[in-house]
């Protein structure tokens, strides 16, 4: 009984002793010993991210170039006739007439990403120039010769000598970067060498900036200025993970938006730019367009998604493909498509002469397309020059004539092709609100073809919906979809 009790007693201030340990566990600690833990933390955080900045700086450099500008006479950057006066020549001599040349001088960023001495940087940073001069952070300078371009990028290559070990830095990868994450930019904004700012992706995937002809923008609030350009943006992990490319502002200072081009891209074309000095692009060979909410119901989509195929061209991988006008893009070998910008990227970076495979819905009905994507031919535009999104008939203020053999002329049309021109569009009517213009032809209503002004009314007059309208325009060599609705 003795050993009993005595055994309990134990229990009890065993328990007593747990019971005391959790109440002092659980009660509010000292505000000053919270302090100095929230004030440790911010230390770390501050020495990690100057331990990044240490490791990277080094490969960090600054480009100078110099490039030759002819003036057409006078003062440097003068072109005014004035300038050519028998008035001026007799105060400053003969020599003041007729074409000067003068070197202005320029600067930005770039990072070293092998040692044999390659840089990336960005393609306005160094077009046209004649020197390039690099400056690496322990005050090295090395002249620079231009190892390739890719303009519809901004990307660049450049390549330095030396006989020692360069630093460099480590390609990451951009895609994996979410929202919200901290970055880091190094550069020589304003020519203050080696400038660290530091701030988060704001957003990615910016296109249609009209910036660059390809575009996927990482956003960030990390102050980038003119000097940033072609210096790197890093992760928390001294991985770069994008170009600092260009900066939104209306005072040519930041404002709070910098935009990166993402170093995967980069990536896709930095072997084709050692090796080449360009860039080969995949070429489709399709009109394209989003797909919004009329355009869904009008070609009975269950929600507004996809690319639509507005024109496929002849002779083209998509035509080889027997890809149709009115067919949507869903996927590209196997992942989904965002827009228009998504896929043009995707496309451009496959090697030519690579299947792919698309998605497609084609009247209702999913299906999987095999596709040989091909070279993008020389002197591919910039994209625009399309067609508005959206337009209207005679109805909604436009004002319709036959296309006649003298009109299709006049407007550069070929003999062979038929339809409607829009010969005017009536002020503040919604045709002009949607953006449709005199010398627009309409060549499908409905999905079905009118070759003269009695065909399409002989369309409209069957359409079961009068106020909602699908038209197929053409605006020189492209074509777009667009969907009229009536007021």
């Amino acid at each position: 009984m003795q050993s009993y009790t005595h055994l309990s007693s134990r229990s009890r201030l065993l328990a007593l002793l747990l019971l005391f340990a959790m109440i002092v566990a659980a009660a509010p600690r000292p505000a000053r010993a919270e302090a100095a833990d929230d004030i440790a933390l911010l230390d770390r955080s501050s020495r990690a991210f100057a331990s990044v900045v240490k490791a990277a700086q080094p490969a960090v450099v600054n480009i100078r170039v110099e490039k030759s500008i002819e003036s057409k006479g006078g003062f440097p950057g003068g072109s005014d006739e004035m300038f050519n006066n028998p008035f001026f020549e007799h105060f400053f001599g003969p020599q003041f007439r007729g074409p000067h040349r003068f070197q202005q001088q320029g600067q930005g960023s770039g990072f070293i990403i092998n040692r044999d001495g390659y840089i990336l940087t960005n393609n306005h940073v160094v077009e046209g120039a004649d020197t390039i001069t690099v400056r690496l952070s322990d005050e090295r300078e090395f002249k620079a010769k231009l190892v390739g371009t890719d303009p519809q990028t901004d990307v660049a290559m450049i390549k330095i000598q030396d006989s020692g070990n360069l630093p460099t830095v480590t390609l990451g990868d951009s895609d994996a970067l979410e929202v919200g994450e901290w970055v880091i930019a190094i550069g020589n904004p304003f020519g203050l060498n080696q400038t660290v700012t530091v701030g988060i992706v704001s957003a990615k995937g910016r296109n249609r900036v009209g910036i660059n002809e390809y575009e996927s923008f990482i956003q960030t609030d990390a102050a980038i200025n003119p000097g940033n350009s072609g210096g790197p943006l890093l992760n928390t992990h001294g991985e770069v993970v994008g170009i600092n490319s260009a900066l939104f502002s209306r005072t040519g200072g930041y404002m709070g938006i910098g935009f990166a081009i993402p170093i995967n891209m980069v990536k896709a074309i930095e072997d084709q730019l050692q090796q080449h000095g360009k860039v080969t692009r995949g070429w489709l060979g399709v009109a394209i367009q989003d797909v919004n909410e009329d355009l869904a119901k009008s070609f009975d989509l269950k929600q507004a998604k996809g690319i639509l195929v507005s024109e496929v061209q002849p002779d083209s991988p998509a035509s080889k493909a027997d890809l149709k006008q009115g067919d949507v893009i869903t996927r590209l070998n196997g992942v989904d498509l965002k827009d228009v910008s998504d896929l043009r990227n995707k496309v451009a970076l496959i090697t030519p002469g690579t299947k792919a495979t698309l998605t497609i819905i084609r009247t209702g009905s999913e299906k999987v397309v095999d596709v040989v994507i091909g070279e993008q031919p020389s002197g591919f535009g910039k994209a625009g020059g399309g067609l508005p999104s959206q337009g209207s008939l005679e109805q909604f203020g436009l004002n319709l004539q036959d296309l006649t053999p003298e009109l299709a002329q006049q407007l550069g049309y070929k003999a062979e092709q038929k339809g409607v021109v829009i010969s005017a569009v009536t002020p503040g009517s919604p045709a002009e609100t949607a953006g449709l213009q005199a010398g627009y032809l309409i060549e499908e209503v409905n999905k079905v073809g009118v070759a003269n002004l009695k065909e399409l009314q002989i369309v409209l007059k069957k359409s079961t919906q009068p106020k909602r309208i699908l038209l197929r325009v053409r605006s020189g060599n492209l074509s777009q979809y667009v969907v009229l609705v009536a007021e």
